[in-house]
């Protein structure tokens, strides 16, 4: 290993412990927020795309954004490590079987749309061990039971009005 690749991979290192990025691939959907300067002042705009290929290559690390704008298809390549990039969120994460969604520039509407892909979070798994049921469901369930009681009053016509009012004091 020769004295460059020793001061990249340490840089490497520094800039893992300073950026969190997060961990995404080609056919995810992600927001980039870049830093502009317009004179004196600096903004922060939003890039929103999908990503259609990554390049790993250490301290040169890219990735390509595509994102169609007005009709138009615009394609940003961005250093991994820039200084420009403020943060990267992943919005949705693609199904995909490639690494360079390339054939997406000859596509449109429909036909460039990605399936995006089914993780189970953590809530999920918890409620297999747990009961097998999702507080929605748990939520519709309750909701059903309290409209079997005010059905049943309202089909009851024999009852009186007081013991109805009573049955609405207990609810």
């Amino acid at each position: 290993m020769n004295t460059l690749e020793k001061f990249e991979k340490g840089h490497l290192k520094e800039l893992h412990s300073d950026n969190k990025l997060p961990k995404f691939s080609s056919g995810d959907t992600i927001k980039v927020h870049l830093k502009i300067k317009e004179g004196e002042k600096e903004r922060i705009q939003v890039f929103e795309g999908v990503c259609i290929s990554k390049k790993n290559a250490g301290l040169n690390s890219s990735f390509t954004v595509r994102k169609i704008s007005y009709g138009e298809g615009i394609e940003r390549i961005l250093p991994l490590f820039s200084p420009q990039i403020n943060k990267i969120e992943v919005v949705k994460v693609g199904s995909v079987r490639r690494s360079k969604l390339y054939y997406l520039r000859k596509r449109s509407g429909k036909s460039a749309r990605i399936a995006e892909k089914n993780i189970a979070t953590p809530i999920d798994k918890e409620l297999d061990k747990n009961n097998n049921t999702s507080p929605k469901q748990a939520n519709l369930n309750k909701v059903s039971d309290d409209n079997k009681t005010t059905k049943d009053i309202v089909t009851d016509s024999n009852i009186s009005l007081e013991e109805k009012e009573k049955v609405d004091e207990k609810n």
